[in-house]
């Protein structure tokens, strides 16, 4: 077959305005399929990475209200509990408020244990112990902006002001972690609760959101109901969830993403499908005579319903290799700014073979018909059309 590499391609110049059109219309189906893809994973990826013996205690009212320190005795006391510790949402600016940076004022050591994807060098860990203004920086984050141990960056808070009304916090990167290439949020900044605690000017005594981890991840809904029963009916009542079930309530305040997304490329492809499938029954159309010809020639009508089919599949090979690369480095571009809001933001690793079965899906079903109908075409009937 590789052969008749030259007369496929041959085929598909002979109407260069026309191919380049459909190959445009499948290189957008592609190129939407990528970006689509990624953001379907931007949105899920905190929900699958989420650790199965973590608990998140929130106010049952709204994340956005607090909750007592003293919560926090009475939740150990639960049994089952391995750990607890407490973050909050200091809401990070460092220079403009383009740059918004997830920071987390925690505990100290007590929150490392509970998230040990946070992959940070000893001696970092020790830094940040010892310095009460120390921060501990994901590496994506130093690397934007030039950071490295030792260095002070001036943070910005939207919502905490210290004790003097200053809304800037000095802090100094302690360590810098890493996280597998599976888990964890390598874009987030810790700094110490304590020192949080004794400077800002309001909000004492109080956290955003309790981090509970369990002996047992199969007691977890009975923990649960244990910590939420010890508030019920007090002025900071809780609700309290497996980690992956809160970070998908957010995904599903957005709605369902991949069902969207799933729904859109849908629609985007069959669309493709139809204009393929025009293009390639015009082509074999105007070629009648020739294809009369060939089997003329000794063809069979195999061989030439296969040079019709690859000749769909190749179309559509280009246009989807194309729009890949273009989705490639369209996510690539956008890195810097989506990253920000959504950590997980890369071109699935999946997309690719993904694309191959329906490039290979989509050139069989855009070629069929064209094919049927050169495989039953008779010569005399073919040669007629001259």
């Amino acid at each position: 077959m590789i052969r008749y590499v030259p007369l496929v391609f041959s085929n598909l110049r002979r109407r260069p305005l026309r191919t380049a059109f459909t190959l445009g219309s499948i290189v957008v189906a592609f190129l939407m399929f990528g970006v689509l893809g990624a953001m379907t994973r931007a949105f899920s990826a905190g929900a699958e990475l989420a650790g199965a013996d973590r608990l998140l205690v929130v106010h049952k009212v709204s994340l956005v209200q607090p909750l007592p320190e003293s919560y926090r005795q009475r939740i150990r006391q639960v049994d089952g509990v391995l750990r607890v510790s407490a973050a909050t949402w200091f809401g990070g600016v460092y220079q403009d408020d383009g740059n918004q940076l997830p920071t987390f004022p925690v505990d100290d050591e007590t929150y490392l244990e509970i998230y040990p994807e946070y992959v940070i060098p000893p001696e970092g860990r020790q830094r940040w112990l010892a310095d009460r203004r120390g921060a501990i920086v994901g590496r994506p984050l130093a690397e934007e902006f030039g950071w490295k141990v030792g260095d002070t960056i001036p943070l910005r808070s939207n919502i905490w002001r210290q004790q003097d009304g200053s809304d800037t916090w000095e802090l100094n990167v302690s360590a810098i972690y890493d996280v597998p290439e599976v888990g964890g949020d390598p874009r987030n900044i810790l700094m110490h609760h304590s020192y949080f605690e004794e400077s800002r000017g309001r909000g004492k005594g109080l956290v955003s959101w309790y981090v509970v981890q369990v002996a047992d991840p199969a007691a977890a809904p009975r923990i649960a109901r244990e910590i939420d029963s010890q508030f019920a009916n007090s002025p900071f009542e809780t609700e309290t969830s497996t980690e992956k079930a809160f970070a998908q309530g957010f995904v599903n305040q957005v709605g369902n993403i991949g069902a969207i997304m799933t729904y859109v490329v849908s629609a985007v492809f069959f669309t493709m499908l139809l204009v393929t499938a025009n293009t390639m029954a015009q082509s074999v159309r105007e070629r009648t005579a020739e294809l009369g010809v060939l089997k003329t020639l000794g063809f069979t009508g195999g061989l030439v319903t296969l040079l019709v089919l690859a000749e769909s599949i190749l179309i559509t090979a280009i246009g989807g290799v194309l729009g890949m690369l273009g989705a490639y480095f369209t996510i690539e571009a956008a890195a810097g700014v989506v990253r920000q809001y959504l950590p997980v933001w890369e071109l699935p690793p999946d997309a690719w073979l993904r694309s191959v079965g329906m490039i290979l899906a989509m050139g069989l079903a855009a070629g069929l018909v064209p094919a049927w109908h050169a495989l039953r075409l008779p010569i005399v009937k073919a040669l007629r059309a001259t």
